[in-house]
């Protein structure tokens, strides 16, 4: 892996087009905590808030319902739970 490469990964938590969670409710978006989204972009912080992060919502069919802007805080990485056999 290049130094560019690692230090992408080290400022941007989320890969584009990587599959998060929401930590909170958005009852403005119709968004519940647990929700699954892509994370897309990011979006450079107000003077006095937090960077932001653009994601695409999907229904249970895969068919896009939004695009939303939510703070970073309220996005994590979505990680398997399951072990592999063996």
């Amino acid at each position: 892996m290049s130094v560019a490469q690692r230090l992408y990964r080290a400022v941007f938590r989320h890969y584009c087009y990587s599959c998060v969670s929401l930590n909170r409710d958005f009852p403005k978006y119709n968004l519940r905590q647990g929700n699954i989204a892509t994370f897309i972009d990011t979006v450079p912080a107000p003077d006095d808030g937090e960077e932001g992060y653009i994601l695409e919502v999907f229904n249970a069919l895969g068919k896009s319902i939004d695009v939303v802007t939510v703070s970073k805080s309220a996005v994590a990485a979505v990680r398997s739970h399951l072990k592999s056999a063996g």
